[in-house]
């Protein structure tokens, strides 16, 4: 089979190697420009996992001349965090870019294995929680204007469905290729340039690109609410290809009018102990810390 674009053998879709990656790379970068994300003025931080999300944003910004910075979060998760942090320690090396790696165990006392065990939450809401906490502390102390994340269109449609379902309408306001509603100078902006590429396409660029990527999946992942949407959403997608995209793109296009029309939606406060930004008087995570005492 040939691409649909030239002569050269299929790869992805319908479309050889070169054309499957400019087609990627164009989507990003038409993102970047359509949201204004990032400014030449912007100190940038990347949220990096070592999976391929993660590495596939970060290798796009620093192939564009983009000054960045790798935040690492050690979650302490064993069988599975040790390897996506080797493999973001070579690839920062490779491509010479800085980076740092904050863990629970140092910033709380234990790591997430041992917390899991003595809370109730689920496993992803206790992660949730002080990877946010964490990546938005350090990247403010790095002096960073943006923080990016390498959620892509898969992972945007399943919060904007898991929402629906919860019926946290108040919450879709702050979904987003940027997220959040209330600026405040504790609060660095969390952007989404992968935004409209789907997960599958990233595995398969991230794989073209040699990117050194070892496929794996958090063990805490199987069984959790999130898993289950988005294998809801995967199978309305093969019924309907594109289902997934175009709820996003419907999604994006009603954003302002959320923004305006839901008024209730709480102003961003400041926690009483840790000073962080929150919508409650204690943020989250020290919420969680609190239980674990």
């Amino acid at each position: 089979m040939r691409c649909s674009l030239c002569t050269q053998p299929v790869v992805f879709s319908s479309l050889c190697k070169k054309h499957f990656i400019r087609s990627v790379e164009k989507k990003v970068k038409d993102t970047l420009k359509k949201y204004k994300l990032i400014t030449k003025k912007d100190k940038v931080v990347v949220g990096v996992s070592g999976g391929k999300d993660s590495l596939s944003i970060l290798y796009l910004l620093q192939k564009w001349k983009y000054k960045v910075i790798a935040v690492c979060i050690d979650e302490g998760i064993a069988g599975y965090r040790p390897s996506t942090i080797e493999d973001m320690k070579k690839f920062c090396e490779k491509y010479t870019i800085p980076y740092t790696i904050v863990s629970y165990k140092e910033a709380f006392g234990k790591t997430l294995d041992e917390m899991k065990v003595l809370l109730k939450e689920k496993p992803c809401t206790i992660c949730g929680a002080f990877r946010r906490y964490l990546l938005n502390k350090k990247a403010r102390e790095l002096g960073a204007t943006k923080l990016v994340t390498g959620h892509n269109l898969d992972d945007e449609a399943q919060a904007v469905l898991m929402n629906l379902l919860k019926h946290q309408i108040d919450l879709l306001p702050r979904l987003g290729p940027i997220t959040g509603m209330v600026k405040d100078a504790a609060f660095v902006p969390r952007i989404k340039p992968l935004y409209f590429v789907t997960e599958k396409e990233i595995a398969a660029y991230a794989f073209l690109q040699g990117l050194g990527v070892r496929y794996v999946e958090c063990p805490n992942a199987v069984g959790a609410y999130r898993a289950k949407v988005g294998d809801t959403l995967n199978d309305i997608e093969r019924l309907y290809p594109g289902g997934k995209a175009r709820l996003l793109k419907h999604f994006v296009s009603r954003l302002p009018m959320l923004k305006k029309k839901l008024h209730n939606v709480p102003l961003l406060r400041h926690c009483q102990t840790c000073d962080e930004p929150c919508v409650g008087d204690y943020c989250k995570a020290c919420q969680l810390l609190k239980m674990l005492g």
